[in-house]
């Protein structure tokens, strides 16, 4: 079927976190969302019609996890990624961050350190912070727009690690990291025996012919060492019914995560999270393959608008991710000047830079994952309220 991803949906009033948390984030309601990572998108159809039918038996018990629950999901990474994922390995998780959430308390020191690259997705701070951990910063260098690892840092930094966490694809600057720099972060990691997380939440959002490569996949002495968060609630827009899958190098750490989790209880899916998710791994994959096209054109449209329009504000076209990388440090404004600009002039609602790494400044991020015309006005209103400063 075709999808029409120009429809505008009121998601106002239906507990949308993005839309009904405005007044608490912002300060205000009526500033457009371009904030939390989700789309602005109806979802696949064949997902609807499998919770609308799950919906209309009326007995939603608790719920058995089938043997092809996780079949769908080895066969879409099989299929997408070329992952040939052990199914006595995989775990279930509410989410990808409680999964790291787990990871920290379980696989380091109570007075433990975890590295992160940053800028950086702002819950690896908070993971290991709710832990009473201490977080080390790598900070990527950039030159021009660009953003590479600093390696002689990111090596030093390990040798005081006990847990890196890697987000691969890379939220918020929508890198997409080579075989050759996973494998250089996977063999520093493994020489300097530090646990390594990898984030792939994202990897099925890719662009500009870029290709996804699990960490686990690069050798079989990485498969024996990384630990992997998937998910296909970016994917497929379904954050809402969290469910994740952890895969895991060995058994041992699978039964401590899977204990840790047991002892609260938490084990099983909700009825609708688990036919959602055997919906989207087996028929979900022709919407995926109409978005990506659209999203492409959404980053298209900003970064023109911004390089014909608003040169003061830089920007490109993420290779993956919906997310997009504002450098706004040629409005010359501080962070708080900056925030208050966004909301009060441009009367948008975006995530503060400052909120992935520390010694930031001058950066926010918008959400794209939205009908073309919600940009339009969205750049709009930027343009004129730059344009008036």
């Amino acid at each position: 079927m075709q999808y029409n991803f120009d429809q505008i949906i009121d998601r106002s009033g239906n507990h949308a976190a993005k839309y009904d948390e405005r007044k608490q984030k912002f300060g205000r309601e009526d500033v457009i969302p371009l904030w939390i990572a989700d789309m602005d998108f109806r979802t696949a159809q064949p997902i609807i019609d499998a919770l609308a039918a799950r919906a209309q038996e009326g007995l939603w018990g608790y719920t058995a996890r089938p043997a092809s629950y996780f079949e769908a999901i080895r066969g879409w990474q099989k299929r997408r990624n070329g992952w040939e994922i052990a199914p006595h390995l995989m775990s279930f998780s509410l989410g990808v961050v409680q999964s790291i959430s787990a990871v920290v308390k379980l696989f380091t020191p109570e007075s433990g350190t975890v590295l992160i690259q940053t800028p950086v997705y702002s819950e690896f701070y908070d993971m290991a912070e709710a832990w009473g951990r201490t977080v080390l910063e790598s900070p990527f260098v950039e030159r021009e727009g660009l953003w590479t690892v600093d390696w002689e840092d990111f090596e030093e930094k390990l040798r005081q690690t006990d847990l890196f966490l890697l987000c691969n694809p890379h939220n918020p600057l929508g890198l997409v990291w080579t075989p050759e720099e996973l494998g250089r972060m996977a063999e520093l990691c493994m020489r300097h025996h530090v646990v390594l997380f990898s984030d792939e939440i994202h990897s099925d959002l890719l662009f500009h012919g870029k290709r996804h490569t699990p960490v686990a996949t690069l050798s079989p002495e990485a498969a024996r060492y990384v630990i992997t968060g998937i998910s296909g609630t970016k994917t497929f827009n379904l954050a809402g019914l969290q469910a994740s899958t952890v895969v895991f190098p060995n058994v041992h750490q699978k039964q401590l995560f899977d204990r840790f989790w047991q002892r609260m209880d938490i084990h099983r899916n909700n009825a609708f999270s688990l036919t959602a998710m055997e919906a989207a791994f087996t028929q979900g994959e022709e919407w995926l393959e109409q978005l990506l096209p659209y999203l492409s054109g959404n980053f298209d449209f900003v970064v023109d608008y911004c390089r014909n329009r608003i040169p003061k504000i830089r920007t490109q076209a993420p290779d993956a991710t919906y997310l997009m990388w504002l450098d706004c440090r040629g409005l010359g404004l501080d962070d708080d000047a900056l925030r208050d600009f966004m909301i009060h002039q441009a009367g948008l609602g975006l995530n503060e830079g400052r909120s992935f790494g520390r010694s930031l400044s001058g950066f926010m991020r918008l959400n794209a994952a939205c009908p073309r015309s919600v940009l339009e006005q969205a750049m709009g209103q930027l343009e004129a309220a730059v344009n008036r400063l």
